[in-house]
């Protein structure tokens, strides 16, 4: 994301003093602080990596190569472009990679903030499509609930194959047949989902 320094001295900007690691903000502040995010930004960019590609390539690879697509696509290039974690190799822009970003950087939680919005409204539609599976509850964490249905229905098509996660453990099952759309990009347009 591209924030607007111009944007960043008015009014818009006191919700985002709330800014932190986005996994300890309620659902409802990440909701609040994404709609002060998104008012404050030039351009927002959100990258959806499919389980297929995350198989093929590992997650961690995938990750890279998103992040450095996404970079490129924020143009004109931002005067300072701050990465969560990881150098993204040199085929990058030039980037700083902060470890433990969204905790040193206001830019980079926001960004993580509006990552975890978008991907809980994916979460919650892809519950709409996949309802056994409990995704607008766990939001794509494990948990006991989960791995436990996991087990007895087997993993669906967008369960990643690679995951070698207890919860898998002696599934061999088909996965359920569904039409999948990019939800990814209509929760993002979402203007207001709770």
């Amino acid at each position: 994301m591209l924030l607007d320094y111009g944007s960043l001295r008015d009014h818009r900007v006191r919700p985002l003093a709330l800014l932190n690691d986005s996994k300890q903000l309620t659902p409802a502040g990440r909701e609040e602080l994404f709609r002060a995010v998104i008012a404050c930004c030039s351009k927002v960019s959100v990258r959806a990596i499919s389980a297929r590609e995350i198989d093929a390539n590992g997650l961690h690879r995938s990750n890279l190569a998103a992040m450095r697509a996404i970079l490129w696509e924020l143009s004109p290039p931002a005067e300072i472009c701050l990465v969560d974690g990881f150098r993204l190799g040199p085929t990058a822009p030039e980037h700083n990679a902060v470890v433990d970003g969204d905790e040193k950087s206001a830019a980079i939680a926001a960004a993580s903030v509006v990552a975890k919005v978008v991907r809980d409204r994916t979460m919650r539609r892809l519950a709409a499509l996949y309802p056994h599976y409990g995704f607008s509850s766990h939001v794509g964490y494990i948990t006991p609930g989960h791995s436990a249905v996991v087990r007895e229905r087997g993993p669906s098509e967008i369960h990643r194959r690679s995951f070698e996660a207890r919860c898998y453990a002696g599934q061999v099952a088909e996965p359920t047949n569904v039409e999948v759309r990019d939800v990814a990009s209509d929760a993002a347009a979402e203007p207001d989902a709770a």
